[in-house]
């Protein structure tokens, strides 16, 4: 067979063990031949590609980044998206397609195979809140850097007596704000389930202050949003409008609250912010490992015929459901892990 990869949506740690894995595997073992195309949807519209052979992905397993190069390109908001890319699927000779991409590249890949495109998906996301599997790869890589970061935070913070509010990623789900949160003893930790009640922040911050711990760590989601009363909430945003998916640009939570816990309880608070830095560089072990596994995953489902489904992980089972299953929800941080964190915080203050 003769199948087509892509890389969409932002760049994630894990997404060459994916593309080296599907590679691998089907030249071995199956006999395929593969086409990249570059820059997600865009490459599919514009027909620009790469081959992609066994000299292709040597040595891009420990790379973070994707050798395929990504874009936030909304195919179907253009009149003739759906038709460029079954243009490109003939001229190209492609028997199928593997999409390797988040909510919105799978929800493409959902139309195409409404349209008869055979498609396969493969979850990414460093955010872990892509419904239908436990985790996705990339989000080990960046709990574990924002870890890193969150634990050199303690000591000048400690040094300075200074509140510093940590903005990690998290636009739907605070999964890496708090898992982090958790590994890094974070004094709070706020994520887009829960609105933000800024009194009850800045009480705890207090009850620990007056407890004679002279320092503390907030740990922030980039979604979660501030409870504005009778119950409102809202979402912090840069400047800068939406992507072609309709997604505000997030950004700027973590210095809001840096300047209302300073103004409310009078203590110096900085911001720091990590953004792209947990994206960016070599993935952990578990996510090269997983992103083999989910590779390995989606060749095979091209093999048996099963399009228009998305790779899984369940337990530490890989199996498959449905795209429409995987794009129809956010999976949500869940209570047991809220009850995790809610055990080792101090409880809020007023």
């Amino acid at each position: 067979m003769k199948i087509g990869l892509l890389t969409g949506g932002g760049d994630c740690p894990g997404l060459n063990a994916v593309i080296r894995a599907v590679v691998r595997k089907g030249t071995n073992y199956y006999g395929d031949s593969f086409i990249g195309f570059l820059e997600g949807w865009r490459g599919v519209l514009d027909n620009k590609t790469m081959t992609l052979d066994l000299a292709a992905v040597n040595g891009i397993l420990p790379i973070g980044g994707t050798i395929l190069r990504t874009s936030r390109t909304n195919a179907t908001k253009q009149p003739d998206g759906l038709a460029r890319i079954e243009a490109t699927f003939k001229k190209n000779g492609l028997d199928a397609l593997i999409a390797i991409g988040g909510d919105d590249t799978l929800g493409v890949a959902k139309k195409l195979d409404d349209a008869g495109v055979k498609v396969v998906g493969c979850p990414k996301t460093i955010d872990n809140d892509l419904a239908g599997t436990d985790f996705t790869f990339g989000f080990d890589t960046a709990v574990g850097i924002a870890t890193e970061c969150i634990d050199r935070l303690h000591t000048t913070a400690e040094s300075h007596n200074r509140v510093i509010v940590v903005e990690v990623m998290g636009r739907d789900a605070g999964w890496i704000a708090m898992y982090a949160g958790i590994a890094g003893s974070a004094d709070v930790i706020l994520i887009p389930e829960r609105p933000i009640d800024l009194a009850a922040v800045c009480g705890t911050i207090r009850k620990q202050h007056d407890a004679g711990k002279l320092y503390s760590i907030v740990v922030v989601a980039e979604g979660a949003k501030v409870a504005t009363g009778a119950a409102g909430e809202s979402n912090v945003l840069a400047a800068g409008g939406v992507d072609e998916f309709g997604h505000a640009r997030l950004g700027g939570i973590g210095n809001f609250l840096a300047t209302e816990i300073e103004k409310r309880t009078g203590y110096e608070t900085r911001s720091a912010i990590l953004g792209h830095i947990q994206r960016g560089g070599t993935p952990s072990a578990f996510d090269r490992v997983l992103g083999t596994r989910y590779g390995l995953g989606a060749i095979d489902l091209v093999h048996e015929g099963k399009f228009g489904q998305m790779v899984s992980l369940k337990g530490n089972k890989i199996t498959s459901i449905p795209l429409a299953e995987a794009i129809a929800s956010n999976r949500r941080v869940d209570q047991d892990l809220m009850s995790v964190a809610e055990g080792v915080l101090d409880k809020p203050a007023k």
